[in-house]
């Protein structure tokens, strides 16, 4: 599976690390859903170098369709609200 992380770039990573992120999404979920400003942002740190050391960084020039669009690591609490689908942001 090809994810990007937004203002990064992308990396290929097996479908064999999906219950591991799915853990850490449901995670970033609740600390949303609760208002945890500082839980949200050590998740979503966590969320980030998970798929960054499991994946392989593809080329800066290659342009394949994404099947996860992660927000940056800077992004808001808000902004990655506006992400989230009923699954999180990955779904599963």
């Amino acid at each position: 599976m090809i994810v990007r992380i937004m203002g990064e770039g992308q990396v290929r990573l097996s479908d064999s690390h999906l219950p591991e992120l799915n853990k850490l999404d449901d995670e970033l979920l609740a600390e949303m859903e609760g208002g945890d400003g500082p839980g949200f942002r050590r998740t979503l740190t966590a969320l980030l170098a998970e798929v960054r050391g499991r994946g392989t960084p593809l080329p800066d020039d290659a342009l394949e369709p994404s099947d996860l669009i992660l927000p940056s690591p800077d992004a808001t609490l808000e902004e990655v609200r506006e992400l989230l689908s009923d699954d999180g942001l990955i779904p599963g």
